[in-house]
């Protein structure tokens, strides 16, 4: 829509005001309200903040002070002052704080100023604004949005590096891995791209609560409580019109693989152009990815958040069950994921009783469902480490994430079950999000859940109605056996890993390991086994111990693992007499190779600049099909900057030149991605300072 709308409709009666146009002054009210980067071309404010337009009289025309004219401000299909989707509200003196309200000022004879500020608790979303004279004349349309700045908006926060962070950063970092390797993914999010704002707000407009109700929907808007669950459920496709298709099969040939995503607004915009059709591949990272950016372009603040070691309880019970037949194949439902990624939003819970303000959790990935449909959240983090299972939304469900309980149980030939192993302390480690301001990583675990063993930590255990709880001072057996590596673990490479037993007894011990490698997803689903050794008799002395070596072997492993590069590692032991089992287990990240980014000294805005990066091939077979392309909030024009490279052979060196222009000043991260048949998945980020 453009900044100034003509105003041809005239009336037979003579009008309080007589219009021949309005100027929004886009430019100057996003500014304020800190939306410029969505573009000058159309007003777009946020709740609670007074924003200015000027309307340019027709000759002859005059307005006086005192004259009383009433606007009116409607949203959505069927504006309803009931719904606050449709407010009346006349001139003042002053501007108020918590109303819709209005005030005027002549800068010249033939112009009137025009303030305007909403209420801080109004729906968002697109609004039409009329001036009431007998008949309605359109001032124009803006778009209203969550206000992090205004301390009356539910969303307020008050540090300003926190709003630049969590609303104003377009780009951030994603964490993957294991506890021991954390990896680093960098993500565009985007969320000021072009037509990006437009996107957001149909995807609220596709949800099933709009289409059932769509006047409800669009009043209901006014709650950021209300809009995150509804993102919660959009952002996967499982019941409805929503953006993303889950897939972890590994058989990504008739979609995207969810590695080859690097930014969130491709998949939006992919979305909307297909008839908002589920978008074909999404894992958990890019639910939440995608859910951050709609959130942030909403004005809601919000933060990725990775747990490590996280839980799946199928049946609710806070316990993770693990079911193995002599074999180590898992027979259970329950599982736990190596990482998972959800989002937080801040908020205040109106809803809920005080002190469960704050950040709120929520899960765009579809795991389990409530209320009939799959969402999760949002749920106040303070809730879940205070164990208050009774509050909303899916405080069970995500308890369990971070805290569950594992037992794990061997079922014999005859059907009986015998433990092998348990833990209080596996699940929910390195709660991890990027920190403010700068490429660090946060740990908030302490967020989530008191320290493993406290006295708090019993406490709260006992609060969420732990009733399996284990026994915490078991006898530890007398036999041990660890997995230990070697520190060079560089894909393509042959490396060996060990199992070490340990027997701590007084009694000589004969047993028999067996010791293998299988390829595994991110989420835990096993893969193809590529190493096996097995001893049949192992006799350790008392306090002695013995070790087996496995040789991984990039001929076997390389043909097995996804994507992820992830193997499991597992030791099971069996006494021979006792019939005893003792098992261990470990996943390792294989290492992959960096990529070495060049970039200009200096950089402006709208001067070209070449990138220079640079990749060696760790493989001891040739890539073919290589790719680097660059990514970047305001640098690419929202679409991958691509550099075909051909062929690279075994252990070479490939270099490619990228050209881009930024679009806007300040810190952007530029991100490249490499791509080829047998090694994706390799990433490389850098900050640059762009000047004026």
């Amino acid at each position: 829509m453009k900044p100034e709308v003509m105003l041809s409709q005239r009336f037979s009666d003579l009008p309080v005001l007589d219009i021949d146009h309005v100027d929004l002054a886009c430019a100057v009210n996003n500014a304020e309200h800190h939306t410029e980067l969505n573009g000058v071309t159309r007003l777009i404010v946020r709740r609670g903040q007074p924003f200015t337009i000027t309307l340019h009289l027709r000759p002859a025309a005059h307005f006086h002070k005192g004259t009383n004219i009433t606007l009116i401000a409607t949203t959505g299909p069927e504006p309803s002052e009931d719904a606050d989707t449709a407010v009346k509200f006349g001139l003042g003196k002053f501007i108020s704080k918590t109303r819709w309200s209005a005030t005027a000022a002549l800068p010249s004879e033939s112009t009137v100023s025009l303030t305007v500020c909403s209420n801080p608790t109004a729906p968002i979303g697109l609004y039409q604004l009329t001036l009431d004279q007998g008949s309605g004349v359109s001032l124009g349309q803006f778009v209203l949005l969550f206000n992090p700045w205004c301390t009356r908006d539910s969303v307020y926060l008050a540090n300003e590096a926190e709003r630049q962070e969590y609303v104003l950063s377009q780009d951030g970092l994603i964490y993957r891995g294991k506890p021991k390797h954390i990896t680093v993914l960098p993500w565009t999010f985007g969320q000021f791209e072009p037509d990006m704002l437009d996107i957001c707000l149909t995807v609220l407009s596709k949800s099933l609560q709009h289409l059932q109700n769509p006047a409800l929907d669009c009043s209901d808007r006014r709650s950021p409580v209300y809009v995150t669950r509804v993102l919660s459920a959009m952002i996967n496709s499982q019941d409805d019109k929503g953006v993303l298709v889950g897939n972890w099969s590994g058989k990504y040939e008739d979609g995207v693989r969810p590695t080859a995503w690097k930014d969130s607004c491709s998949i939006l915009r992919q979305w909307y152009h297909q008839d908002c059709i589920g978008v074909e591949y999404g894992q958990c990272w890019v639910f939440a990815a995608v859910a951050c950016t709609v959130s942030r372009a909403l004005g809601i603040p919000c933060r990725v958040v990775t747990n490590y070691e996280s839980a799946h309880d199928t049946n609710s019970d806070l316990l993770v069950e693990r079911y193995y037949d002599e074999f180590a194949e898992n027979l259970g439902d329950d599982s736990i994921w190596n990482f998972h990624v959800w989002v937080e939003s801040w908020m205040t819970r109106p809803d809920l009783k005080l002190g469960y303000e704050g950040w709120q959790a929520s899960d765009s990935t579809p795991q389990e469902t409530s209320d009939g449909i799959y969402c999760c959240g949002p749920v106040p983090v303070r809730a879940i480490k205070e164990g208050d299972l009774t509050v909303k939304y899916d405080a069970p469900f995500v308890y369990a994430e971070v805290n569950a309980d594992i037992v794990e149980y061997i079922t014999l030939r005859d059907g009986r079950h015998v433990k092998i192993d348990s833990s209080t302390t596996e699940v929910g480690q390195c709660i991890s999000t990027k920190a403010v301001g700068n490429d660090e990583r946060e740990d908030i675990t302490h967020l989530y859940k008191y320290p493993e063993g406290s006295e708090e930590e019993r406490l709260v255990f006992e609060k969420a109605n732990h009733q399996n709880r284990l026994i915490q001072n078991e006898e530890e057996p007398g036999v041990h056996v660890k997995i230990k590596l070697t520190p060079d673990m560089m894909v393509g490479t042959d490396f060996d890993v060990y199992a070490r037993v340990k027997n701590n007894t007084d009694a000589p011990k004969n047993c028999r390991l067996m010791f293998y490698a299988q390829a595994v997803s991110y989420n835990g689903k096993l893969g193809e086994t590529c190493g096996l050794t097995e001893l049949t008799e192992m006799n350790v002395k008392p306090t002695e111990g013995d070790k087996a070596t496995l040789r991984l072997k990039y001929s076997e492993y390389g043909k097995a693992i996804t994507q992820d590069r992830m193997i499991k590692l597992v030791a099971l032991l069996v006494d021979v007499e006792t019939k005893e089992f003792y098992k261990a287990s470990k996943t390792i990240i294989l290492d992959s190779p960096s990529i070495t980014i060049t970039v200009p000294e200096e950089a402006k805005v709208g001067q070209p600049l070449v990138v220079i990066v640079l990749l060696v091939n760790p493989l001891p077979e040739a890539l073919e099909n290589c790719v680097f392309s660059l990514h970047g909030a305001s640098l690419t024009d929202g679409a991958p900057i691509i550099k075909e490279v051909g062929a690279v052979g075994p252990e070479e060196i490939t270099t490619a030149e990228l050209e881009l222009t930024p679009k806007a000043s300040g810190i952007r991260k530029l991100v490249i991605d490499f791509h080829s048949d047998k090694l994706s998945n390799i990433q490389g980020y850098k900050s640059l300072v762009i000047g004026e």
